[in-house]
């Protein structure tokens, strides 16, 4: 019941903010195009004063939390989005609605234990920024240092996990009954968004975090990272250092102050790199409201990261295949793409390694033929994922945020500096990188660090090897018994099947007929229609 009323929440949104022209009904099938004619919310006039891009934006504060990041990754995008929806979605990184001065004080004192006045000398009731899951205050301690306030907004965890409910529901049904349903694995990805997003709510988590990155860049002109407070820090409370700087979407203010722009473009792709393959501990939340560079020496600009609520970390097999893949892709060799991809398993089986080499090749010749410059590597990646689908390509959870921080990078570095070469700035890092972990020195750095292991499992290897023996021996029988019970369930799985779609068909037609019931621009002459559909979803769910 809470999914259902969360569903028709958003489906009252999406009418009251007539979302639906955003959607190319042309390019759908017949009845889908036939139900987008029929769908109530065309009922309810399009608002001619509110431009859409402004209804998109009020929509996505109305959702919530995860609608708003969605809106703040789509502003990143100007290579694929207009310049007035971009300026607009561009608001939600830090202009979301703040909540209440009282509230946040309270949340601060209960959290804290102590008076707001006892803790600060100063407090500043107006938040000096507002996202989706905080806002901050400015303040200052009575030692006199400047510090920030970051306060996590009230009762938002259960807005969360309905939306996160909701979202599940939809990618077991994807899952279940979409052709590509196994390829994508949408609950995966649904259960690792659950993960990061969940995590946010963890200050603690978000400063301890912090604490890592700072150490990770310490004393580097390319990024600077504020010190966190952690006497005054809780789950749901966070206090730290004051930055000062231009926010990074300031593009105007940036040259102003002599900024060298072509210089911190780069940089911006040397710190994802360096984070990602130094470190396997990167920012995955670098939307432009978490970035700002120094007002120190504009000629050798330095970042300024906060919000470090989500961060990505990739293990060695992972770090191996993306850089092998980038600097294949780099040197347009795609023999080498296809057979990473082929040997690694994420593709189908039974691909063949020149099939898919030249799927690949058909997709990136006629990108590759304009100057790197022009190459979008977002537009590559969306080119690659469709090509892929014919060979039943798998989507990997694990890299989902760092493909969604690659593509904000790239957004973040076209806007500050157009001509950005990603690719020849990326491959020379990529190269050293590859050097260091396949060299002599990486070779002998492993080995010492593996030798203890080995040295205090020599005395065991005999009665493993023994165990190993007679696991192998039992293990025809066990198979034999395994095939039998999964065939059990598969006969079972299908006979439920044909229930669970005419249920899942009925809760959609019955939450449509709702938003048509509760709808206040509805017709009068379609409450019959409402009631017909509300009918025949109880049968359905009944089936």
């Amino acid at each position: 019941m809470i999914q259902i009323r969360r569903l028709l929440t958003i489906l009252y949104i999406f009418s009251k903010y007539r979302l639906d022209v955003f959607i190319p009904v042309a390019l759908l099938p017949w009845y889908l195009r036939l139900a987008f004619f029929l769908a109530p919310w065309r009922l309810n006039p399009v608002p001619k004063r509110v431009p859409k891009a402004k209804r998109l934006r009020l929509a996505l504060i109305a959702l919530g939390p995860i609608y708003i990041k969605f809106g703040q990754l789509l502003s990143t995008r100007r290579d694929i989005l207009d310049d007035e929806l971009a300026d607009e979605l561009a608001k939600l990184q830090d202009k979301v609605p703040p909540f209440g001065h009282d509230a946040a004080v309270k949340l601060i004192e209960e959290a804290l234990g102590e008076k707001v006045n006892k803790v600060f000398k100063s407090f500043d009731d107006t938040p000096l920024a507002s996202a989706s899951i905080a806002q901050v205050h400015a303040a200052t301690l009575h030692s006199g240092e400047d510090v920030v306030v970051k306060v996590i907004r009230p009762k938002l965890q259960n807005t969360i996990v309905k939306d996160i409910k909701l979202m599940r529901l939809a990618a077991q049904l994807i899952e279940r009954y979409s052709s590509d349903g196994k390829r994508l694995r949408p609950v995966d990805v649904i259960n690792d968004y659950e993960h990061t997003i969940l995590g946010e709510l963890d200050l603690m988590a978000e400063a301890a975090n912090t604490s890592q990155l700072k150490r990770n860049f310490k004393d580097s002109e390319m990024l600077y990272v504020p010190e966190v407070h952690w006497d005054y820090c809780r789950v749901n409370v966070m206090v730290m250092e004051r930055i000062y700087g231009t926010p990074v979407a300031n593009i105007d203010e940036l040259k102003e102050r002599g900024t060298n722009m072509l210089k911190l473009a780069e940089r911006g792709v040397e710190i994802f790199f360096t984070q990602v393959f130094r470190d396997s501990f990167f920012h995955a939340d670098m939307h432009p409201g978490n970035v700002f560079v120094s007002f120190n020496t504009p000629e050798s600009p330095q970042y300024i990261a906060i919000d470090c609520g989500i961060i990505g970390t990739l293990d060695e097999s992972d770090q191996d295949y993306l850089a092998r893949n980038l600097l294949a892709f780099f040197n347009q060799d795609y023999h080498e793409v296809a057979r990473l991809h082929v040997e690694s398993g994420w593709v189908g089986e039974g691909t063949k390694v020149n099939e898919f080499e030249a799927a690949i090749r058909s997709v990136c010749e006629p990108i590759f033929e304009k100057p790197l410059s022009e190459i979008s590597f977002g537009q590559l990646l969306l080119r690659l994922f469709q090509t892929a689908r014919r060979f039943n390509m798998e989507v990997q959870p694990q890299l989902v945020l760092l493909q969604k921080t690659l593509l904000n990078i790239e957004g973040l570095g076209r806007q500050i500096y157009p001509d950005l070469d990603l690719w020849n700035t990326a491959k020379p890092y990529l190269e050293q990188w590859m050097k260091q972990r396949m060299g002599p020195k990486a070779f002998l750095k492993e080995l010492k660090r593996q030798a203890p292991a080995w040295i205090s499992h020599a005395p065991h290897m005999p009665e493993l090897v023994r165990e190993a023996l007679v696991s192998l021996n039992q293990r025809p029988q066990s198979q034999h018994k395994l095939e039998k019970q999964l065939d059990n369930i598969q006969l079972q799985l299908a006979a439920q099947a044909e229930k669970q779609k005419h249920r899942a068909l009925g809760v959609i037609v019955s939450a449509v007929g709702l938003v048509g019931l509760h709808t206040p621009y509805l017709w009068p002459g379609n409450l019959s229609l409402s009631l017909i559909g509300l009918g025949l979803a109880w049968l359905m769910i009944r089936g």
